[in-house]
């Protein structure tokens, strides 16, 4: 199944103004990196979302937020977001506002 190309505009838009964003086709859907580190992406209809170990547990109670878990080993840190959760472009920000306040704390790649 090909990832919502949609989302990934979405996702675009709200990362029009950052520095050091690069999308890349990854596990099966799309990337968005920032220096470097995994961001933000899409996997079929769903966002996938990097918050770090803290902020992931917690946004799993959130609606429409589960694991990120494509491969039966769920990520630390990482959270997906159904397509209900991200339906307009002010919930696409926000989530990408959430992951860049984590991984624009990493390290470059």
């Amino acid at each position: 199944m090909a990832f919502d190309e949609n989302l990934a505009a979405s996702i675009r838009k709200a990362l029009a103004r950052k520095k050091g964003i690069e999308e890349k086709k990854m596990f099966g859907g799309l990337g968005f990196l920032l220096n470097g580190n995994m961001c933000v992406g899409v996997w079929k209809n769903s966002m996938v979302v990097r918050l770090g170990p803290d902020e992931g547990e917690a946004a799993l109670f959130e609606p429409h937020v589960g694991e990120f878990d494509i491969t039966g080993r769920a990520m630390a840190g990482w959270v997906m977001v159904a397509a209900e959760g991200v339906a307009d472009e002010a919930a696409v920000q926000a989530w990408v506002k959430r992951a860049i306040k984590f991984v624009g704390k990493l390290l470059a790649k």
